[in-house]
């Protein structure tokens, strides 16, 4: 026994350093969610290889607490007043956007090449991370959602940047780096860890669908607008949570998952490609009948990760507080419209295939 002990704590520790290393590559190239999808190549390539390690669910739920505080701190009351009084263009383009990756999801699934609702959660423009947390109570492949969105993640990520530097000058003042181990108020963290423990633990018990991101997140929210504290997350905790999350997900994956998705990465790229297409077009609509900028329009109508291109608009030259309360509203229908949407559309599937 203790042998064995000793050598699952090796091989934990080996995990743990592979998955910083790569964690730290990222960071390099500043790709979103580096620590995140860093530990879920690392337990990728440890589970391809055989290497039998889980992560314990209550520690998976945990992190999704943690999560969804996170979720809840860019939630704030001037971005819902912004909404306010612009709502009808934020419905139409909310619409549109989730409407066109709908559509192409559900080629995808017609042509059988993923499983279940996996396509449809896969190409849903909310935050990635949340999407993956949300997909497994859902009916879909959590591996083969990660693997999606995390795909789309970067290739957005990469055109929107791209498409910043070419029609803007970047005047900004850089954003400052992250403060890994300060903490402005324990008391603030204290009521934090509450929230997002509590109520991550509370709807698990429930049996809530998507409740352990959803519940903290809505409670995060009051805590922040309606309070005289605010939500405390240290980028060390975040971290943590990254890692769990990244390893949960990761070490699930199989040489068959990771052949499978080999295999179907040429029609994934296609849509993926295709709603940025239409994203693309959106935005134009957007600057030409509206008369926003035409990288303000980009930005707002960019299909995720909203944390990403947070960082663009915050380096440029656009109105960031109209593409942020975008990204926002999409990301809240895609949360309030994405399950029933998944079971209406795989239900349609599989009435569409079964012989009568």
């Amino acid at each position: 026994m203790p042998t064995l002990l000793l050598n699952s704590c090796k091989t934990w520790g080996f995990l743990a350093l592979v998955s910083l290393l790569l964690s730290l590559l990222l960071s390099v190239f500043d790709l979103p969610a580096g620590t995140l999808l860093g530990c879920m190549i690392a337990g990728m390539v440890f589970s391809a290889r055989g290497v039998p390690l889980r992560i314990q669910p209550r520690y998976f739920v945990l992190a999704q607490g943690l999560l969804g505080c996170l979720i809840a701190q860019t939630l704030e009351l001037h971005v819902l007043a912004k909404v306010a009084s612009d709502w009808p263009i934020f419905l139409s383009i909310g619409v549109c956007v989730l409407a066109s990756s709908a559509g192409l999801g559900w080629l995808l699934m017609r042509s059988n090449v993923l499983p279940g609702t996996t396509a449809i959660w896969g190409l849903a423009p909310g935050a990635a991370s949340a999407m993956v947390l949300m997909s497994e109570d859902y009916g879909a492949d959590v591996r083969l959602v990660a693997f999606m969105q995390y795909l789309r993640v970067v290739i957005v990520t990469a055109v929107a940047s791209l498409v910043a530097h070419l029609w803007v000058q970047h005047t900004a003042a850089p954003l400052p780096r992250a403060q890994w181990h300060l903490v402005l108020e324990p008391t603030n963290l204290g009521l934090t860890l509450l929230i997002a423990f509590g109520g991550a633990s509370a709807a698990r018990l429930l049996k809530i669908p998507g409740g352990p991101l959803l519940v903290p997140m809505i409670a995060g929210i009051a805590f922040q607008n309606w309070s005289t504290a605010q939500l405390e997350l240290p980028h060390w905790l975040l971290s943590v949570a990254y890692a769990m999350i990244g390893w949960s997900i990761g070490l699930r994956f199989s040489p068959a998952t990771l052949a499978h998705a080999w295999r179907v990465l040429p029609r994934v790229l296609a849509a993926i490609f295709a709603l940025i297409a239409i994203s693309a077009v959106l935005a134009a609509a957007l600057s030409y009948f509206v008369d926003f900028q035409p990288l303000t329009a980009y930005l707002a109508t960019s299909p995720g990760g909203a944390d990403s291109v947070a960082v663009i608009a915050a380096t440029s030259s656009v109105d960031a507080g109209f593409v942020m309360a975008m990204q926002m509203v999409r990301f809240l229908m895609v949360l309030v419209l994405g399950p029933p949407l998944s079971r209406f559309l795989a239900h349609k599937h599989h009435r569409n295939t079964t012989p009568p």
